[in-house]
């Protein structure tokens, strides 16, 4: 019921041109980054390293 409601919203309040161009951006930026990173051209030193983050630091 609660996404009806925002989607009514929606359609009686659009957003601006600006926010889905903004929106629009942000997924093509994540989508090539996932897409760079699958072909491998994604640099090591930008990777994330899990094991790193788990290690207790003093």
């Amino acid at each position: 019921m609660t996404w009806l409601m925002r989607m009514a919203r929606w359609v009686r309040h659009p957003p601006s041109m600006l926010q889905v161009k903004i929106v629009a951006a942000v997924i093509f930026a994540v989508i090539a980054i996932v897409v760079i990173d699958k072909l491998g051209y994604w640099p090591e030193w930008a990777r994330l390293n899990p094991k790193a983050m788990r290690a207790i630091r003093p």
